[in-house]
């Protein structure tokens, strides 16, 4: 199953469902799919439906045209446009804590909050062709969309720090290399091997999902005990869940679970 609706910006956002995936894409391609205030309003507007709707277990994110996202718009800034979304931050999405887990499809250019998206995002998928950059040192402003905040958790210090530091763009192959993108496919791919993977998530249990997704955030930067706690109640819950009980019988019974999200 699948649909084509435009969600919150009539000319900005697009989402599709393919499956248990739901398909958000940056349609600005004259502007290198920039982020304005529609732009911010529309992917905020598609984080609400993927957390809203039981049948959808993944999101993707991507950019029209062939560009993921160049950044902020800045003509959009200088004209007064928020682009910002109270408690989901720049863009509608990098300071939104989703329950469920989200792939970053790039093509291109993913350059300054477009960067911030896609580290916002689980999983990131690129093609060949793709390249990453925080330039904002180059003019006179640090990357204020969670870049300086998460890179250098993704990536060793020293190399977060050059590519920070710099502002310089590295390719998909050197971007995996670092350990910030899963998989590098041949350019126009990006998106379809996404939906495999998302295909591939969705399978699993919903319930699980985002118990790992808030196990995962509760650990970063606590001390051990305190995340081992925290993966405690989520491992006792999940063991008192139907989606439990129906994933050992259906292991007994060889067969797929037909989870409940219950």
């Amino acid at each position: 199953m699948s649909d084509s609706t435009r969600t919150g910006a009539p000319e900005s956002v697009r989402t599709r469902v393919v499956g248990g995936a739901l398909v958000v894409t940056i349609d600005r391609p004259r502007a290198r799919n920039a982020v304005d205030a529609d732009v911010a309003r529309g992917i905020a507007a598609a984080v609400d439906r993927l957390e809203s709707e039981p049948g959808l277990r993944v999101g993707v994110l991507t950019g029209a045209g062939g560009t993921f996202c160049a950044g902020m718009d800045l003509k959009a800034a200088a004209r007064g446009e928020e682009v910002t979304v109270p408690g989901k931050g720049f863009a509608g999405l990098v300071e939104a804590a989703t329950s469920k887990p989200l792939i970053a499809a790039v093509e291109g250019h993913a350059l300054g909050g477009g960067f911030e998206l896609a580290l916002a995002c689980d999983l990131v998928v690129a093609a060949e062709g793709a390249s990453f950059a925080l330039p904002e040192v180059r003019r006179g402003l640090i990357p204020g969309g969670g870049g300086a905040v998460r890179l250098p958790k993704r990536v060793p210090h020293h190399l977060a720090m050059e590519l920070l530091l710099t502002g310089r763009a590295v390719t998909a192959a050197r971007a995996r290399d670092l350990g910030v993108v899963n998989r590098v496919t041949p350019d126009g791919r990006a998106l379809s091997a996404a939906l495999e993977l998302a295909e591939e998530i969705a399978a699993n249990a919903p319930l699980a999902l985002a118990a790992v997704k808030r196990t995962v955030r509760r650990a970063d930067g606590v001390p051990e005990r305190e995340a081992f706690a925290a993966q405690a109640a989520e491992t006792g819950a999940l063991l008192r869940s139907a989606d439990f009980a129906e994933g050992v019988r259906a292991f007994t019974e060889r067969r797929a679970p037909e989870w409940s999200g219950r």
